[in-house]
C-alpha cells in the first residue's frame, strides 16, 4: 500500500505498516489554471503486527488513519479538498472510509462549502497475485448550488490488479460519474530491478496515454508520468514520499 490510496481507494491504506508523509504536484497542458497540489500524511494505529511471507505483510493491528489536503485552479476558479480517511485490513480484504470538506470559489461569485462522503473496499483474490477494489466517492451526493441541482460529481471506480511476475504488474479500471460515460483505464508497471519501476497507462473517455518512472532510494519514494492528449497535449506528474520504516520492516 501507499499513501495516495487516501485520495483514491481509502481501503488501500490498511496495507501501510509505516508513518507515510507524501507530496504530490501536477500541471495539465502547462496551464497554471489547471495545476493540482497535494500533501498527505499515513499513520498507523497502535502496534504493527509482523508479516508472516510476503504475501502475508506487515499490516497495523487497529488500522490506517490519514489525511490529505488538496488543492485544484488558479485564481479566477479553485478547488480546495481537506479529507480525513480510515483503513483496516482483516486477513485478505480491506475497507476504508473519508470525509471530505470541499471548498469551491470563484472569484466574483464567492465561495461554496460542503461535506461528502467516500467509502473503499479492496479484497485479494489470489493472495500477492490478484486483488479487486471498488469505491466509491461522493455517496451523500452533495449540492453546490440550487441552480439547476449542481451537485459534487458522484463517482464510482472498479478495479483488478494482477501479478503475473514478481517483475510485471497488471491493472485495469473503469470509473463511471452518474453524469457522464464510464472511462475505462489500463496499466502496466514493469520493475527490472526492485527500487526501479517503468509505467504505461491509457484511458479510453479521455483518449489519454501516459508513461512514467518511479524509483525507491531508502525511505524515499519518487515518481514522475508524462501524459498526452491529442487535442490538448501533455500534463506532467510528479509525486515525492518518505516512509518512515521501523526495524525488520
Amino acid at each position: 500500500g501507499e499513501v495516495w490510496a487516501i485520495g483514491n481507494n481509502v481501503a488501500g491504506l490498511g496495507s501501510l505498516n509505516a508513518p507515510t508523509v507524501g507530496f504530490y504536484a501536477e500541471n495539465r497542458y502547462f496551464s497554471a489554471a489547471l495545476n493540482v497540489a497535494a500533501l498527505a500524511v499515513a499513520l498507523p494505529v497502535g502496534a504493527v503486527t509482523p508479516g508472516a511471507t510476503p504475501a502475508q505483510p506487515a499490516i497495523a493491528k487497529n488500522g490506517v488513519a490519514g489525511l490529505e489536503v488538496q488543492r485544484f485552479g488558479g485564481s479566477l476558479y479553485n478547488e480546495t479538498r481537506a479529507g480525513l480517511g480510515y483503513g483496516y485490513r482483516f486477513g485478505l480484504i480491506s475497507l476504508g472510509a473519508r470525509v471530505d470538506m470541499l471548498q469551491v470559489s470563484i472569484e466574483g461569485l464567492g465561495s461554496r462549502r460542503v461535506a461528502l462522503g467516500s467509502l473503499g473496499g479492496q479484497m485479494e483474490l489470489l493472495p500477492g497475485k490478484l486483488a479487486i477494489g471498488v469505491s466509491l466517492y461522493n455517496l451523500n451526493q452533495a449540492k453546490l448550488a440550487n441552480y439547476q441541482d449542481e451537485r459534487v460529481p458522484t463517482i464510482l471506480k472498479a478495479g483488478l490488479a494482477y501479478r503475473p511476475t514478481a517483475q510485471v504488474l497488471l491493472l485495469a479500471e473503469t470509473e463511471k460519474d452518474v453524469e457522464r460515460d464510464a472511462n475505462f483505464k489500463a496499466g502496466l508497471e514493469y520493475r527490472p530491478v526492485p527500487l526501479l519501476a517503468a509505467r504505461l497507462g491509457l484511458a479510453s473517455l479521455t483518449e489519454q496515454v501516459s508513461a512514467g518512472l518511479g524509483v525507491q532510494a531508502k525511505s524515499f519514494e519518487l515518481n514522475y508520468a508524462a501524459a498526452y492528449q491529442q487535442a490538448l497535449g501533455f500534463s506532467h506528474h510528479l509525486s515525492v514520499a518518505k516512509v518512515w520504516k521501523g526495524k525488520g520492516q
